[in-house]
């Protein structure tokens, strides 16, 4: 269950919303001005959620990764390369130029 606990209110009563975290399971939504701003929740479900988020990530790479096989299938990987190290040129060329002030200074 979550709860909602302004700032303030955690400073004055800090051990009991952090026993109601670790003991009780409850999560606590910390505010500030009326705005969520964190969240203190039992380290079992940071854990679950962080573990959670990895897998997703993995997964979703793993599918990208075959989608790139599936349509560079065609091409050698030779090709592919060479592709990637022109693209990498002509964006960092790209970076250089917006780096650089649109007017130069005169001494």
């Amino acid at each position: 269950m979550n709860k909602i606990t302004g700032v303030t209110e955690l400073q004055r009563n800090f051990k009991r919303v952090f026993d109601e975290v670790t003991k009780g399971k409850a999560s606590h939504i910390l505010t500030r001005k009326s705005r969520p701003e964190a969240v203190l929740l039992p380290y079992e479900e940071y854990v679950r959620l962080t573990q959670l988020s990895d897998s997703e990530v993995a997964a979703r790479f793993n599918r990208i990764a075959a989608r790139m096989r599936s349509i560079n299938a065609q091409f050698a990987d030779e090709e592919v390369e060479a592709d990637l190290v022109q693209a990498t040129k002509a964006l960092r060329k790209a970076k250089r130029s917006q780096a650089k002030p649109s007017h130069a200074r005169r001494r």
